[in-house]
C-alpha cells in the first residue's frame, strides 16, 4: 500500500476550516446576509476551547451553537473565534479554536461540513497548538451588525435545553444527536476521498 507522505487528508481538513474562518470573518464584519445562519459543533474537550465551568459540566464532550439573531462580540482570528451567547438567560463568552470544530452547517442553503478531529491528530501524532489569550484581543460590548443581545439557541449532544420556555430551545429538546440537516443537504466528508 502506498504511503501518503503529503497528507492530503490533513490539507483538505485545513482548507475546509478556512471556509468556516472566511464565512465567520465576513459575518463578524458585515453581519449575517439574508437568511444565512450557522450551526457550529465543536469538541468541548479540545485544547484551547474556553467556556465556563457550568457550560463544561453541561456539555462535557460536544456542543452545537447557533449563530443567527442573538449573539454578540463575534471576533475571528487565524486560530479560532470567540462569541458572546446567552444560555438560560446567563451571558457566556465562548472561545473556540478552528481545530476543535466538528461540524458547520448553514441550513438556509443546505450547506454543511464535517471535520474529523481525532483522526487527523492520531495520524500525525500531534495536537494543533491552541490559541493563546493574546490571539484574542479584548472584545467590545457592541453586538455584531444584525445581531441581538441573546442567541436563539444553544444546544449540545448531551444535556437538556437551557430554557424550555424559549421556542427555539424547546425545539432543540427533541432534536437528533447532531445539528439538524434538512433533506437534500450536502455534507462534505473526507472519507469519500480516501482509499479504503
Amino acid at each position: 500500500m502506498t504511503v501518503d507522505h503529503i497528507r492530503y487528508d490533513l490539507l483538505a481538513q485545513e482548507a475546509l476550516r478556512s471556509v468556516v474562518r472566511r464565512v465567520l470573518s465576513d459575518a463578524a464584519r458585515d453581519g449575517l446576509p439574508g437568511d444565512h445562519h450557522f450551526y457550529v459543533s465543536f469538541d468541548t474537550r479540545a485544547p484551547g476551547v474556553r467556556l465556563s465551568q457550568r457550560m463544561r459540566e453541561k456539555y462535557p464532550e460536544e456542543m452545537t451553537i447557533v449563530l443567527q439573531h442573538q449573539f454578540w462580540d463575534l471576533l475571528v482570528t487565524e486560530a479560532g473565534f470567540e462569541v458572546g451567547l446567552s444560555f438560560g438567560g446567563v451571558p457566556e463568552k465562548l472561545v473556540i479554536p478552528f481545530s476543535a470544530l466538528k461540524g458547520f452547517f448553514d441550513p438556509s442553503v443546505k450547506f454543511g461540513l464535517q471535520f474529523e478531529i481525532a483522526a487527523a491528530e492520531e495520524a500525525t501524532g500531534e495536537v494543533q497548538e491552541a490559541p493563546r489569550t493574546a490571539d484574542f484581543p479584548a472584545s467590545t460590548t457592541r453586538p455584531a451588525r444584525g445581531a441581538a443581545s441573546e442567541p436563539a439557541l444553544a444546544s449540545a449532544r448531551r444535556g437538556p435545553a437551557d430554557n424550555a420556555e424559549e421556542p427555539a430551545a424547546a425545539a432543540a429538546e427533541g432534536a437528533p444527536e447532531a445539528a439538524p440537516r434538512p433533506a437534500g443537504a450536502e455534507v462534505v466528508q473526507l472519507d469519500v476521498f480516501r482509499k479504503k
